[in-house]
């Protein structure tokens, strides 16, 4: 599992791993094992009620927001990108609650709007809340009717800018708290990890592994943080 994080972190290739690690294919088999076991997904889960138990989840606002990558050798779930010449590219749909903590992630051609992966990433959902109240904020892209829908069937209240609407001075407001910049940070955070910022796996669920073990790397520092531990991953 070390040698996983070494490669999530750093993005080398498998056959340049430390043989401190391991043999690297070795560490590919038990990844591949753990994967298609979903070892990534319940240690993300265990990982949420961790966090949940020690600091706790903000459930009450959540955020949710899609970021593109690129994905050079295709493959299933990559497409067109339209903001790179129409190379081939992955998107990836984040959950966050109030505090940037990830709560569900899925994949999809970069040329796929961000509102057709609402309801996606909605089901996705490793964990689920105990509680009904909860708000969900979306940007510009997310301004149409069956959006709203899809958050509202979810047990959710939209909150969505609409579209050619700008905020106004008056609007901002020191009693006003931002909510929905906690997503963006978090897809920077997942930029961190370097076998995420450009995509090497032509599996699709490979790649997805490897974003779950990034989400947990992600919870891991937030438990760290609060404890006053230094988080060494």
């Amino acid at each position: 599992m070390e040698a996983i994080l070494y490669l999530l972190r750093t993005g080398i290739q498998w056959k340049a791993l430390p043989r401190c690690l391991g043999a690297p294919s070795t560490v590919h088999d038990r990844f591949q094992e753990w994967r298609a076991a979903g070892v990534f997904e319940d240690a993300w889960r265990e990982a949420l009620r961790t966090y949940d138990s020690d600091v706790g989840l903000a459930w009450r606002w959540q955020s949710l927001d899609g970021g593109m990558n690129k994905a050079p050798l295709g493959g299933p779930a990559t497409g067109p990108n339209p903001t790179d010449r129409g190379k081939r590219g992955v998107k990836r749909s984040i959950l966050t609650d109030a505090e940037g903590i990830p709560l569900a992630a899925v994949i999809a051609p970069a040329n796929r709007h961000d509102c057709k992966l609402l309801e996606p990433t909605l089901e996705a959902r490793v964990l689920l809340p105990p509680v009904t109240s909860q708000n969900l904020c979306l940007d510009k892209g997310y301004d149409f009717p069956f959006c709203r829908e899809i958050a509202v069937d979810f047990q959710f209240t939209p909150h969505i800018r609409p579209i050619g609407e700008e905020p106004r001075r008056m609007e901002r407001h020191r009693k006003r708290r931002a909510r929905r910049w906690v997503v963006e940070r978090t897809l920077g955070w997942l930029n961190r990890c370097r076998r995420l910022l450009v995509r090497w796996e032509k599996k699709a669920e490979n790649h997805l592994a490897f974003l779950s073990f990034a989400c947990i790397w992600i919870i891991h520092r937030a438990v760290a943080r609060s404890s006053g531990a230094s988080g060494a991953l």
